[in-house]
């Protein structure tokens, strides 16, 4: 049973439209987050899915179309107010400061104690966040420079967290990983969202996203073009996603799908 089925949604979008002056980036876009769920935001390059979380992690503004959070309608006009209403988001350059330790970035913009750095609590605070995300850092003293990539996404979303937020938004959380490192994001993001937070999670790669994904919502040219269940076949998608059902990529994932079920 996924939380779509026993809650009501933490953040509902409705009629989001998005134009650039003559460019239309989104259309009349509807999508619901609940509490515990993660939801995989997929489509081709050009499809409105950076859009759309750059207008949920206040960055934009959307054009038309209405927002709430909790039942109620809001307005995010800058990243502050996103983050202060509960939105959280790690975009793809991490934005992370290299010379800095763990420690360091975490609390980079929110130390304890401005006037006096409580480097102690700070310390304890970062330790217990990764412990509860069960993350494997070798020390919060470590430069951020000496980690590896999945290390540094670790990072972020514990910096993304240090807020108690109720949604967080990952923008492509596994590009450029290995195995290894994709799996330990992957199991990071399962923490996340067991406890409590609605996740929101940008992804080019079906099998991260039928990893984790309670539910696959695709965009196609800043439409809404379906969601389909994680088990959904890889034609089903790869036909949403393109809008053909007869191409080169289509017709690998139907073959593959065949193979599949002999």
């Amino acid at each position: 049973m996924t939380a779509s089925t026993v809650s009501e949604p933490v953040l509902s979008l409705r009629g989001i439209s998005k134009n650039f002056g003559a460019v239309q980036a989104l259309t009349e876009v509807d999508l619901d987050i609940h509490p515990g769920e993660i939801v995989a935001l997929v489509g081709d390059n050009g499809a409105g899915k950076s859009t759309l979380v750059k207008i949920l992690a206040g960055v934009f503004q959307q054009s038309s179309g209405t927002i709430s959070f909790d039942g109620s309608p809001v307005t995010l006009p800058n990243p502050s107010a996103a983050l202060k209403l509960g939105i959280a988001t790690v975009f793809q350059d991490l934005a992370l400061c290299e010379n800095l330790d763990v420690v360091a970035n975490i609390f980079l913009g929110r130390e304890l104690h401005p006037l006096q750095l409580d480097e102690v609590a700070m310390e304890l605070r970062a330790w217990t966040l990764l412990n509860e995300l069960s993350a494997r850092l070798p020390s919060v003293r470590e430069p951020v420079a000496s980690l590896s990539g999945g290390q540094r996404q670790t990072v972020a979303i514990a910096r993304s967290l240090l807020m108690e937020p109720r949604v967080i938004l990952l923008d492509e959380p596994t590009a450029a990983l290995g195995v290894a490192q994709t799996a330990e994001v992957l199991n990071l993001i399962e923490r996340v969202a067991e406890r409590g937070l609605g996740v929101v999670m940008i992804s080019h790669n079906m099998e991260d996203v039928r990893a984790v994904a309670d539910r696959i919502v695709v965009l196609r040219l800043g439409r809404n073009n379906g969601i389909f269940a994680p088990d959904a076949s890889n034609h089903e998608l790869v036909t949403a996603i393109t809008g053909a059902d007869d191409n080169a990529v289509s017709r690998r994932a139907r073959r593959h799908g065949q193979a599949e079920a002999r």
